[in-house]
């Protein structure tokens, strides 16, 4: 980050440009706890970062206003609705299919089981964690989506053992 990037405004709190425009101290504490918990009332995430609760509310609304808050989800764990096993697929598409990869992501995305999908950056192209009953499950997936379309060239399956989740970003 660049000296101009961050600042210190009166009462010497940090202020940081982001393409979704200046985040303070406030607003990272803010986020902080909801990325915790999402269903923190407005009373008690206020308590927690020491403003009043309408202030609370009004800077929470702000940042949904300006999409740094996407929205709030349910973290639902694959075992408990059948989908235990879970894999991470690596793609990597045929060089002419790379001007069609946010269709080609989009398609996988709206899968059931689907549960994020990567655009990158090197070798390969996208990157897929997908939830499945069984290993015949995942091997119809790899086959019926992924193999036998013209626009993949390779794909490489590593089952997850374990998910460690990180709730917290560096806000």
């Amino acid at each position: 980050m660049s000296a101009e990037d961050s600042s210190v405004v009166p009462g010497g709190a940090r202020e940081r440009r982001t393409p979704f425009g200046v985040l303070d101290d406030l607003d990272r504490a803010l986020l902080r706890e909801l990325e915790r918990d999402g269903r923190i009332s407005n009373k008690d995430l206020a308590a927690r970062v020491g403003v009043a609760p309408s202030t609370c509310h009004a800077r929470v609304a702000a940042l949904r206003a300006r999409g740094v808050l996407r929205g709030f989800h349910a973290d639902v764990d694959p075992d408990a609705v059948g989908r235990g096993l879970q894999a991470i697929i690596a793609v990597r598409l045929q060089a002419a299919a790379r001007a069609r990869l946010g269709a080609f992501a989009r398609t996988l995305a709206a899968r059931p089981e689907v549960r994020d999908v990567y655009l990158l950056g090197g070798t390969e192209d996208v990157m897929l964690h997908v939830a499945v009953h069984d290993s015949r499950a995942l091997r119809a997936f790899v086959v019926e989506h992924l193999s036998t379309r013209p626009e993949v060239a390779h794909t490489q399956t590593s089952l997850v053992f374990e998910h460690v989740h990180a709730p917290t970003t560096a806000v």
